[in-house]
């Protein structure tokens, strides 16, 4: 059970680093869009889109890697008040009763909304913007963060049903701010 779960967020680690890599990309287009349209006069629009869906790819492909770093926002009342047991129990009930639900809500109307995308042919209504296929994949990114967090969900009650089992639960002094 253990070995799946490493398996599963080995994989939700290494997109949430290459999510963090396109995060340069974007700043470097930006310098590029800046430096042509304030020294030589010069624009593409295809370019400032191409910043605006890199953005959002970078948010939608590091959601998972949010969650399992336990980074996420999390209404904190009682939580930290209770037992290590507790809490694992309380991530078992909340993935499936509430990320799961969510996740499969969204699969299906994301799962629309990219589907017709791609059905259209969908460019940029742009003049020089964006053509076909880039909105249809930036529309696709938001159905792979859903599968991503569905992932990283299943991470969580697995790694929680093994700490529940063998009464090994991780300490609660986590890494923050891991460098990339």
């Amino acid at each position: 059970m253990l070995k799946i779960a490493n398996k599963l967020e080995a994989l939700i680690l290494l997109i949430g680093r290459v999510a963090a890599w396109l995060t340069l990309f974007m700043v470097l287009l930006t310098v590029v869009v800046v430096v042509l349209r304030y020294f030589f006069d010069f624009g593409r629009i295809w370019m400032q889109e191409l910043v605006t869906w890199s953005h959002a790819a970078v948010f939608l492909l590091g959601a998972a890697y949010t969650l399992s770093h336990n980074e996420h926002v999390r209404v904190d009342i009682f939580y930290r008040r209770v037992s290590s047991a507790t809490q694992a129990r309380i991530d078992i009930v909340g993935t499936l009763l509430l990320l799961f639900p969510v996740c499969g809500l969204l699969l299906y109307t994301g799962g629309r909304y990219a589907w017709k995308s791609w059905q259209l042919a969908e460019r940029s209504p742009e003049t020089g913007g964006l053509a076909f296929p880039f909105i249809p994949l930036g529309k696709t990114f938001l159905l792979v963060m859903i599968v991503l967090l569905l992932l990283q969900g299943a991470v969580i009650i697995l790694r929680n049903i093994h700490a529940l089992r063998t009464g090994d639960f991780p300490s609660d002094e986590r890494p923050r701010g891991e460098v990339l």
